[in-house]
């Protein structure tokens, strides 16, 4: 079993570090193209690189966990996921790619906030590096915690690593692969993987939730809803069981896709305004068809285990024990490349975003002005490695939840950064101090909700989602804040046209 899924595990790795070396001759000769890809993408690899770097292992291992063990319920963060992707297409995308080329060809969202707020550009470059950094440390330790898993359930009594654990061991070499074709490639590299790896995600969540309702073993629809309704019949419902709290904690998490910086950042990169319409429906059409694969994967897999009498203790790696159960090992091999693809296409773009908060927002602005473009390629790629270990270390507990550290840092991004891009892009009043205090208080809302155990129960009753206050908290900040302070005559109109 472990050769085949070995040699397809091989072909993946060999197929995405060959990807970055190919991206490293094409645009790697300036901190523009390292760290943007010189704003050349097309709209089919901007449209899958976002949805790839959006989904993460969440999609193959958090959602179906969550369904596996709720029901239809944990659907509606799907729903609203779906909603608030849309809405950022149409919002963000055209006006924050028009607008950080008319302030200043900006390449990173700090340097971009600091060049449509002058007055306060170096608060705000160095808060929001700050924040970036931060989360994406613990963002960035659930995909690598994701890796683990994958290795420990899938190789555990078949393959063993010595003296390592299956689950140390897949924490390094899912890092190991990402910060390979990272460093060497850049931007380009990672947005080409992501194409990639986006494809190989929706094949394998359309294959997986075929076999286990049709193939042996499955039963089909009937015996599936008979299976659930048997055993809990709130399982095939959307309400039932569901409080409003709980609802309104999982459809809000739509709402952090608005200061998403690496997903985002796929709208700067995008070669032409005109070409947004096209890539939101592909991204649109590509995150449908994969949250519905990735729901019917956790309900109905719920049902295959009972009637087959599976003992899945880990309800987030029900991906892996289906796929090991089955299918011809090569094939198995390709899903497990799936699941990686998901958890490294995020990685990645974590990474780099990080790297290049930290390359121009720290060291080009406080170190080294006058830094050349080669400087600043070495530093960035220094820093892809430095980000990597520090999230390496916050998942080598073997018990951290991929789910939970997602929600923590969705929201953190959601509300700091959210509102105030909303905005920024939006309100031409907003200003310098608005930022400033939306920025803070978004970030200060979430940590201290988290901190007081508000999202897992708040004044005696279910816990409210940490983004719903600090998004709300934020968006009030900026809004108050602008309003009560001199408007220092930072917008600047744009006439419409190509950017």
């Amino acid at each position: 079993m472990a050769t085949g899924v070995w040699i397809s595990l091989f072909g993946y790795f060999a197929l995405m570090i060959a990807i970055g070396v190919y991206a490293m001759r094409k645009a790697t000769s300036s901190s523009e193209d390292y760290m943007l890809g010189g704003r050349t993408l097309s709209p089919q690899v901007a449209a899958l690189s976002a949805g790839a770097s959006d989904m993460s292992g969440w999609l193959l291992l958090g959602l179906p966990g969550a369904m596996f063990v709720s029901g239809l319920g944990s659907a509606w963060i799907g729903i609203g996921l779906l909603v608030g992707a849309f809405f950022n297409w149409l919002l963000v995308a055209p006006r924050l790619r028009e607008q950080t080329i008319h302030y200043g060809n900006a390449i990173t969202i700090p340097a971009f906030l600091a060049n449509r707020f002058p007055t306060r550009a170096l608060s705000l470059r160095t808060v929001s590096a700050v924040v970036i950094v931060v989360f994406f440390a613990v963002y960035t330790a659930s995909g690598l915690v994701a890796g683990g898993k994958l290795f420990e359930s899938a190789f555990t009594g078949v393959y063993n690593f010595g003296d390592m654990s299956n689950y140390a061991m897949g924490v390094i070499i899912t890092l190991g692969v990402v910060l390979i074709y990272t460093v060497v490639g850049g931007f380009l590299a990672v947005s080409m993987t992501d194409f990639v790896q986006g494809c190989i995600m929706m094949l394998a969540l359309i294959i997986m939730p075929a076999v286990v309702l049709f193939g042996e073993g499955g039963g089909g629809f009937s015996q599936a809803s008979q299976t659930l309704n048997e055993v809990d019949p709130t399982l095939l419902s959307w309400s039932e069981g569901l409080t409003f709290i709980g609802w309104l904690s999982a459809v809000t998490w739509g709402l952090g896709y608005f200061g998403q910086p690496h997903i985002i950042v796929r709208f700067m990169a995008i070669r032409s305004q005109k070409d947004v319409p096209t890539a939101r429906n592909i991204g649109m059409a590509w995150m449908l068809i994969s949250l519905i694969g990735a729901v019917s994967l956790g309900i109905f897999g719920r049902a295959y285990a009972i009637r087959n009498g599976l003992d899945v203790q880990d309800p987030e790696t029900i991906f892996i024990v289906l796929a090991n159960l089955l299918f011809h090992p090569l094939i198995t091999g390709f899903l497990y490349a799936a699941l990686l693809a998901a958890i490294m296409s995020t990685i990645s773009s974590q990474l780099l975003v990080s790297s290049s908060s930290l390359t121009e927002d720290f060291y080009r602005l406080f170190l080294h002005k006058k830094a050349s473009e080669q400087q600043c390629v070495a530093v960035g790629r220094i820093c892809v490695v430095l980000v990597g270990i520090v999230a390496a270390i916050i998942a080598s507990d073997e018990n951290s939840q991929v789910l939970g550290l997602v929600s923590n840092a969705w929201a953190g991004f959601g509300a700091a950064f959210g509102p105030l891009i909303i905005l920024s892009l939006m309100w031409s009043r907003t200003n310098g101090a608005g930022a400033v205090a939306g920025m803070i208080v978004g970030a200060v809302t979430v940590m201290l909700w988290i901190a007081l155990g508000w999202n897992g129960s708040f004044m005696g009753g279910p816990g409210i989602y940490e983004i719903i206050p600090g998004f709300i908290a934020s968006f009030i900040a900026i809004l108050v804040v602008s309003s009560v302070t001199a408007d220092a005559g930072e917008y600047k109109h744009i006439d419409r046209q190509d950017a």
